[in-house]
Order: C-alpha cells, then sequence, then structure tokens
C-alpha cells in the first residue's frame, strides 16, 4: 500500500486553481470531468502522488449521485476533504477490511474524462460511515495501470514538468479530538503502520472546528500557502 493522493474540494473552478498554483511554481493541469458524480478537478504531480482539487460543476448531477466522495464534498465545502492509498489488489483489500469488522462500499468503478477525450479508468473501495464533524476514512484506489506506466504516461502528456519530477509529499497532518484513538484505528485500516513508504501520516489535537486533514507537507517545503482553506508547506 503506498499514499495516492490529497482531496482538496474547492469551491474556485479548476481552471483557476491551476492558475494560482502556477503563481507558487507547482504546474496544476486540468484533469476533466467525472460525468456521472457531476464533478470536475484539477491535478498537480509529483513523482508518486498527487493532490487533486475537486470542484462541483453540475449540482444537480451530483446531488442525486450516492458517490461517497461526492456526497462529502457537498456536505464539506471549501477545504480538505480526505485522502486516498493506492493498493495492487483492491478486492484483497475487501477482504481484510471485512474480516476486521469493516464495512464497506463493495468495489466501486470509477472514471474521469480528460480535457483531451481520453477515458481514465480505476477502481475504489471506501468504509461506509456517516458524514459529521468527524474524521473521515480514508479510501482506496486500483488503477488499471502500474506505477511506472502512470507515470510515464503522465509525462508524455505533459502533466509531470522535470521541476516537479523530484518534488514529494512529506506529510499529512490531520487534526482530530482524540489522537490515540484516531492512531489505533487507522492503523487498523492500513494494516498496522502511519508511515507509508511514500509519505507519513500524522495526528494532533485539532485546532478547527471539525476534525480534518489540515496541512500538506512537501519534501523540505519552507513555504506556507494557504489556499481554500488549506494550508500547504512548499
Amino acid at each position: 500500500m503506498k499514499f495516492d493522493h490529497v482531496i482538496h474540494f474547492i469551491e474556485e473552478t479548476p481552471e483557476q486553481a491551476v492558475e494560482f498554483w502556477g503563481q507558487q511554481n507547482l504546474h496544476g493541469v486540468i484533469g476533466g470531468r467525472h460525468e456521472k458524480w457531476g464533478t470536475r478537478n484539477a491535478l498537480w504531480y509529483g513523482m508518486d502522488s498527487y493532490i487533486e482539487w475537486l470542484s462541483l460543476e453540475n449540482r444537480q448531477i451530483a446531488e442525486s449521485a450516492s458517490h461517497p466522495l461526492t456526497q462529502l464534498l457537498l456536505r464539506n465545502g471549501p477545504g480538505f476533504g480526505t485522502i486516498c492509498f493506492r493498493v495492487e489488489s483492491i478486492g484483497q483489500l475487501e477482504e481484510r477490511l471485512a474480516s476486521e469488522g469493516f464495512r464497506t462500499s463493495g468495489i466501486l468503478d470509477g472514471s474521469r474524462r480528460t480535457a483531451g477525450g481520453k477515458l481514465i479508468e480505476w477502481k475504489m473501495l471506501f468504509i461506509n460511515e456517516d458524514f459529521s464533524e468527524r474524521l473521515p476514512n480514508p479510501f482506496f484506489i486500483e488503477w488499471n495501470e502500474t506505477d511506472e506506466e502512470r507515470y510515464e504516461g503522465l509525462k508524455a502528456d505533459g502533466a509531470i514538468k522535470a521541476a516537479d519530477e523530484n518534488r514529494t509529499l512529506e506529510r499529512c497532518v490531520f487534526g482530530v479530538e482524540d489522537v490515540e484513538a484516531t492512531s489505533r484505528r487507522w492503523k487498523a485500516i492500513l494494516g498496522g503502520s502511519l508511515q507509508l513508504p511514500n509519505c507519513e501520516i500524522e495526528f494532533r489535537k485539532q485546532t478547527g472546528q471539525k476534525e480534518r486533514l489540515e496541512e500538506v507537507y512537501f519534501r523540505n517545503g519552507k513555504e506556507r500557502v494557504l489556499y481554500q482553506k488549506g494550508i500547504y508547506m512548499i
């Protein structure tokens, strides 16, 4: 299992997100639209993980969609939503979580169409939960390509520039009410450790009104950037 990406809900358009992050010297790109969920996104890719800035495009479609991420977006407002981990076999993960007492969504198919018309597909798994002020559980993804194939394809498409090839996410810091209990739960979900091969998960006593991801740290990040109620150290 590896860290895959951060979900950051925004009220701006993907185009505005790309413009903002370009001013911070991060090469954001327009991702595409999730036609069945009423959303669009912009993306920043590093060496082995990425940021997804997700915005609402069609409220009517979004409100009728049962997808957990879309429902979280509608209730969360702007700011960090949740994070995603990638696995090689989402079927095996589903079996393990079920054996440990977690109720899941079952394996869901996902797709988006890029601005150039390319269809990108994947599989997802969510842990069932009610939406609240408590910290949302992470979710999981299995891509239909290997890490190497996806990375080479992103470089070929111009989504990853040379300046970002060695830029990586290092740490995600969450504000929670009960640090010890949350740590135990997430360790159980992730298979025993909060230190992933490519990112560390950290919990601290919350500073906001609800339990959410509060800060995202890039490796060697020194500049604090506030965007749509999310804090980045880049």
